[in-house]
């Protein structure tokens, strides 16, 4: 951790002031960073909502020890206070995260997975863990944790919605049981319905049990269709569908035959489809596969590639890829990346590539009501949360 410290300690020096892009197209986008917290321990999980009711988006995070939330001064430059929800759920660190309104207050709800030991694929009581958190009345003090069925290695989760309005929790682990270097039994993805009594047990079914190193999935959530989900791992990125009170594979992979660690899925000009990945799991690569299954490389350069978004930062009408890394690459640099698609050509623009983001997740919303996605990021090396604020 001495080498971590040394990166948190030389970001520091250079933490405040403007961010953009250099160089890498014509004009390049501009954000300016702002400081959350320079003193966490990893930052595993970033997640936005209303956690108040103010109608304002904090921030959420799993930490190392503690899950935590920072209320939203409700302007650029003001004081972001730190909660504490949850300490010490678990043994071994908190990994993931999920926060929504699921029952229609104004006010998220919060999910954290927990007991991370991703080498201890054979006991469940060692690896994994999942917790819904009831909140208190007043939410700046602690919560209350419940426990729900786990597999082991539990990795990511998030909230889905089906057309007719109900919730689900969906968790997604790393390994199967009993897995070594991705081999053996495959991944058991699992859906949870929201009981009316939290503390009653959670019914729960497998969404797919054949895919393998499932790092990271996206839910799909559009009017008038089934709910979906993409998800990726060492196969490749798959699509499951929930229709019938039943989670079915559609037969449908975004990308096939390609080992993903990152998944996100946008929209190009003209409203065609397309799914941005970090490839393999924790590469180098930022890629852009089509719905013609035509693939283009966005980057090489990345080291330890672990944050995606997609969305429309800069008004196009259309979706830019946001990416980050979390070890020093050729050039020893950790950050965010930018990717926007003019004139049927990708162009690439630096959001961050100093010392001061050694970027573990990040996540895409709009902070201050200007109708602009902000970029939210957590340095695992850093040890911090900024804010990209987006001037564009």
């Amino acid at each position: 951790m001495k080498s971590d410290r040394a990166i948190k300690n030389l970001a520091a020096s250079v933490i405040a002031g403007l961010v953009t892009g250099i160089g890498l197209h014509a004009q390049a986008p501009s954000f300016n960073v702002e400081v959350v917290d320079n003193q966490i321990d990893i930052g595993y999980g970033i997640a936005i909502g209303d956690v108040d009711g103010d109608r304002r988006p904090d921030i959420l995070m799993a930490d190392k020890t503690e899950i935590v939330w920072y209320k939203n001064p409700g302007a650029r430059g003001k004081k972001w206070e730190r909660y504490v929800i949850a300490r010490d759920l678990t043994v071994h660190d908190n990994v993931c995260i999920a926060a929504r309104d699921i029952d229609g207050d104004g006010k998220v709800e919060v999910a954290a997975g927990a007991q991370w030991n991703p080498s201890e694929t054979n006991d469940p009581a060692k690896s994994g863990a999942v917790f819904y958190l009831k909140r208190p009345d007043d939410p700046t003090q602690l919560w209350s944790p419940v426990r729900l069925h786990h597999e082991v290695t539990i990795h990511r989760m998030a909230w889905g919605r089906t057309p007719e309005g109900a919730f689900q929790l969906l968790v997604l682990p790393l390994h199967g049981l009993g897995n070594s270097n991705g081999e053996g039994e495959g991944v058991k993805w699992i859906a949870y319905d929201v009981p009316k009594d939290i503390d009653k047990p959670w019914k729960y079914q497998l969404l797919d049990t054949k895919m393998h190193l499932t790092h990271n999935f996206q839910v799909l959530e559009e009017k008038g269709k089934p709910l979906r989900a993409a998800v990726g791992g060492k196969e490749g990125v798959q699509v499951l569908e929930y229709s019938g009170d039943k989670w079915k594979l559609t037969g449908n992979w975004l990308v096939k035959d390609h080992p993903v660690g990152e998944i996100q899925v946008g929209r190009l000009q003209g409203g065609n489809g397309f799914t941005a990945t970090v490839e393999p799991m924790h590469g180098t690569h930022v890629m852009l596969t089509d719905h013609k299954q035509d693939r283009v490389t966005l980057s090489d350069a990345f080291m330890q590639g672990h944050a995606l978004g997609v969305g429309d930062l800069l008004g196009q009408g259309y979706d830019q890829v946001v990416a980050g890394w979390r070890n020093p690459n050729k050039n020893k640099q950790v950050g965010i990346r930018l990717f926007t698609r003019n004139d049927h050509k990708w162009n690439e623009s630096i959001v961050d590539d100093s010392v001061r983001m050694a970027c573990e997740d990040l996540k895409l919303a709009d902070l201050d009501g200007d109708g602009k996605p902000d970029i939210i990021a957590s340095g695992r090396a850093t040890l911090n949360v900024l804010i990209y604020w987006n001037n564009n």
